[in-house]
This record gives C-alpha cells, structure tokens and sequence, in this order.
C-alpha cells in the first residue's frame, strides 16, 4: 500500500522540476513590442531564402510564438527571440532583416537591439 503512494509521490515530485512558468507581464509586453516593432518597419524578413513584407512577417512569429507558448517553451524576451525569431524551425536557417538605409542582418542581432531599446525606454 505504501510502495504506490510512494511512486506518485516521486513522479508528482520529478514533476515540479520539469514544469515552466508562462511568461509574466513584462515577458509578453516585450515581445508583443518586438513583433509590434517588425510589424510596423518598412523592414523587409527572410525566411528559407524568400523575402516577405512586416505583416506577413509579423503573421508568421505569432504563430511560431503562439505554438511555443501551447508547449511552454517561451518565459523571456530573449527566449522568443531564441527560438521563434531567429531561424527556422524546419531547414535552421537564420532569418535576415533588410530595412531601408541599413546593412542586411541577422534578425538575431535586428531583434535583439530591438530589445535593448525597448528596456531602455521602460522604467
């Protein structure tokens, strides 16, 4: 009688290592800011070597982000931009940003500076 409440015990405690926390209020308010920031550039993205437009950009990390957050896997700004911003998912190739009057980069880097920006304005 001992030996199963034992085993839930362990699996229940096995558990509480393994589980993630949703991101908190400062999470989604950044990267809602950083695909606000792509959705409203003149910025051009790569993915898989085709250029698209902000919107069809934008349409695309929120679905990569919405996807990340069913399985629990984004808590941070830097985690989005890790594993829903910087390359694809299917072939790992990076993602580019070409915006007007600029060097063509990494979305990494273009996301990344984003970032910084958005904490320097935020008290």
């Amino acid at each position: 009688m001992k030996r199963p409440r034992l085993l839930w015990l362990a699996v229940g405690l096995l558990g509480i290592g393994t589980a993630h926390a949703a991101p908190g209020e400062t999470a989604r308010r950044e990267i809602a800011g950083l695909i606000g920031a792509l959705d409203g550039s003149p910025c051009r993205f790569q993915r898989n070597g085709s250029w698209h437009d902000a919107p069809e950009a934008r349409a695309h990390l929120q679905r990569k982000y919405d996807y990340l957050l069913k399985k629990d896997k984004v808590d941070t700004a830097e985690q989005f931009i890790e594993r829903a911003a910087s390359q694809s998912s299917l072939s790992g190739k990076p993602y580019r940003i070409a915006c007007p009057g600029q060097p063509e980069q990494t979305a990494a880097v273009w996301f990344g500076a984003r970032l910084k920006a958005l904490r320097q304005r935020t008290p």
